[in-house]
């Protein structure tokens, strides 16, 4: 359930995106009549609603998650409103000028910051944020924790570069594609580096034993 919840906006986004997709005149019909003052112009083209519409969901569904946890009182994670903030800002320039372009870049820059943040975390102000997120269920040796986290920005690092090169250069012209990518492609490399995380730790948590 935990990681239903942590993907919802990445579901919404996906789901909203292929039903306006399928459904492009019903979906600028809803964007011209309901959301005109605030998209440039007033109106979008069909080709434009479906990534628009798809962009007002998965803002909303970030907002409906973090009104979730505040609701049941529980903690709003750093990651959570970093998420928020460049969802707004960039989301918010992708449905105002509606052009995708600078929701593509969001995901690039999500995961820069990531990585930035993990990286001045640890070598200015010595605070491994892996450790401090993980430490609670596992314990590891100080090595460890710092090639786990110097693993998860070098991941991160990728990630923004490989969203970057799909974005605008192998899928250029292709948001259907690109969209696929963003569902799907980031959730089976991202298992898929969990998993290694796992064998790897599991190797020194025998040690700790």
């Amino acid at each position: 359930m935990k990681f239903l919840f942590d993907w919802l906006p990445v579901i919404c986004f996906f789901v909203a995106y292929k039903i306006a997709g399928g459904n492009e005149e019903a979906a600028q019909h809803f964007i011209n009549t309901y959301m005109s003052g605030v998209v440039s112009g007033g109106s979008v083209t069909a080709d434009q609603s479906p990534i628009v519409l798809a962009t007002v969901i998965g803002i909303l569904a970030t907002v409906g998650q973090i009104g979730w946890l505040k609701l049941r009182k529980q903690k709003v994670t750093g990651t959570l409103w970093v998420t928020l903030v460049l969802f707004t800002v960039f989301g918010g320039l992708t449905i105002y000028l509606h052009d995708e372009v600078f929701i593509k870049w969001k995901l690039s820059i999500l995961y820069w910051a990531f990585a930035v943040g993990l990286l001045v975390s640890d070598w200015l102000f010595k605070k491994n944020l892996m450790r401090q997120s993980m430490q609670e269920i596992i314990q590891l040796p100080d090595q460890i924790w710092s090639r786990l986290n110097m693993a998860w920005v070098i991941f991160f690092a990728i990630m923004g570069a490989l969203n970057w090169y799909l974005a605008f250069v192998l899928f250029k012209g292709d948001t259907d594609a690109w969209v696929n990518f963003k569902t799907f492609g980031v959730t089976g490399i991202m298992f898929v580096f969990i998993i290694g995380q796992t064998v790897y730790l599991s190797r020194h948590m025998k040690d700790q034993a």
